[in-house]
């Protein structure tokens, strides 16, 4: 699904417009009773026709969410575009409406998605919207069709060049924002699942961060078969919504040890393990699968520790990766799967073979994307963070709909409140220095009181002196 052609056809918009528009631009032939130097009126106005409307192809404009250099939230600008992207052949130009949010794009901010471009890049691998445009040899895409789209990269804007195979008609009665929400999540878990996983009746699975999106997609996909044994790790304000969403055991992480939970009700181990953290986790997770059990795993959460690059933790994440030599995988009968969606970009069937399935099973009420939250586009830094604290329930969504006067005006606001906390703490600070101050006052006070008493007793000493002689 590689989209690498997009930001650069975009970017390069208004040069390729201005080379062709003077070849395109059709010559006005002049009248055979028309005078020469009328007709020399003409000529002499035709570059002043075509000036006028290159401006014109330049005036249109668009929104884009745009990665400026690894780091925190703030690196990740809302700017505008000027130029309508050009299509090449096979591609479709897509108005989007809404846009989906993953754990791949918080470690992308930070440079630990290989995946993504060097920045300045525009995030995003799935959203959904409405075709404006196609381009030639597209064929079974037309204008109007509401579609989501899966690519590499390039979807948080609010119009994207994409190739048409990398689109998905939306069912009838699916919003934009579970549209935006399906794609990368339930592919991701659909594959795993079935294409590796082989899940079958009466197997048991394993699902780490059961609340996140690719968390809820795997569990609704495992009670699309009978009897499937679901473990879920959440933390234990999750457990309700994930219990009832088809979570068998729900584990809370943060308070105890999974692996002895699971062995209490499962001494055996477990059928199918979905592991998405890395590190001693993985080793973990190798440990607690049956014979002829399976490991997928899929992304390497345990990286992820702070708002920034923490090198400690990928350090950490890198010596405790998971190795094992082959003799050990056959006197186990055991597999290890790796999962990267990022990396089968190429692979269209394949993929839309596992899109056409969950489509179906979304029209047969068997799965829907769960969203925790929508946010528009100059709200990305807090949408990041609530998803970087493991705050969500479901899929984070982002709108490309304009944030209302209104909110923004609140945003000034939080920072004269954020002001006024900075004032209040160093009144507090200045307070705390007065109180000390006068402590010490206090304490020289206690100080000087015994060297007075003294000079007082010498003195009496010496008036008793006195009165002597």
């Amino acid at each position: 699904m590689s989209g690498e052609d997009a930001p650069a056809q975009q970017q390069n918009a208004v040069d390729q417009k201005q080379e062709t528009k003077p070849a395109e631009e059709p010559k006005t032939e002049s009248p055979k009773t028309e005078s020469a130097p009328a007709a020399a009126a003409d000529a002499a106005a035709t570059p002043a026709a075509t000036t006028e409307k290159v401006p014109e192809e330049e005036a249109f404009t668009y929104r884009a969410l745009v990665l400026t250099g690894y780091g925190g939230y703030d690196k990740v600008k809302l700017q505008v575009k000027k130029g309508k992207p050009t299509l090449k052949a096979g591609e479709v130009l897509v108005r989007v409406k809404a846009c989906g949010l993953n754990f791949a794009d918080l470690m992308a901010r930070q440079g630990l998605y290989d995946r993504l471009p060097s920045p300045p890049v525009t995030p995003g691998m799935e959203c959904s919207g409405v075709v404006e445009a196609v381009g030639e040899e597209v064929t079974d895409r037309k204008v109007g069709d509401k579609v989501m789209v899966l690519n590499r990269f390039g979807l948080w804007q609010e119009v994207a060049v994409v190739p048409a195979t990398h689109t998905f008609l939306i069912p009838e009665g699916m919003s934009f924002e579970e549209a935006a929400a399906l794609p990368v999540n339930y592919v991701t878990a659909y594959m795993m699942l079935f294409d590796f996983g082989n899940l079958r009746p009466n197997q048991s699975v394993l699902v780490h961060s059961a609340a996140g999106g690719v968390g809820i997609a795997a569990t609704q996909l495992c009670q699309t078969v009978k009897d499937v044994t679901v473990f879920g790790t959440a933390s234990a304000s999750k457990h309700e919504t994930i219990s009832q969403g088809g979570v068998t055991h729900a584990i809370d992480y943060r308070t105890k040890d999974y692996v002895e939970e699971v062995r209490k009700i499962s001494p055996k181990g477990l059928d199918i393990i979905l592991d998405p953290l890395g590190g001693s986790d993985t080793h973990k997770a190798y440990n607690l699968l049956k014979p002829m059990g399976k490991l997928i795993t899929y992304g390497t959460a345990n990286m992820l520790a702070g708002q920034k690059k923490n090198l400690l933790a990928v350090a950490k994440n890198w010596y405790h990766q998971f190795s094992i030599h082959t003799l050990s995988l056959i006197q186990g009968n055991k597999s290890v799967c790796g999962f990267h969606l990022g990396y089968l970009d190429g692979e269209t069937e394949l993929i839309a073979q596992a899109m056409n399935t969950i489509l179906d099973l979304y029209k047969q009420g068997k799965v829907k994307p769960r969203i925790d939250s929508t946010w528009h586009l100059e709200q990305v830094g807090d949408a990041m963070r609530k998803m970087q604290e493991r705050n969500n329930i479901g899929k984070m969504i982002l709108t490309t709909e304009p944030m209302p006067e209104e909110e923004k005006k609140e945003e000034p606001k939080k920072e004269d409140k954020k002001e006024e906390k900075k004032k209040d703490d160093k009144k507090k600070d200045d307070k705390k220095k007065d109180d000390a101050k006068k402590e010490e006052k206090k304490d020289d006070k206690k100080k000087e009181e015994p060297k007075k008493e003294e000079k007082k007793e010498e003195e009496k000493k010496e008036e008793v002196k006195k009165e002597e002689k």
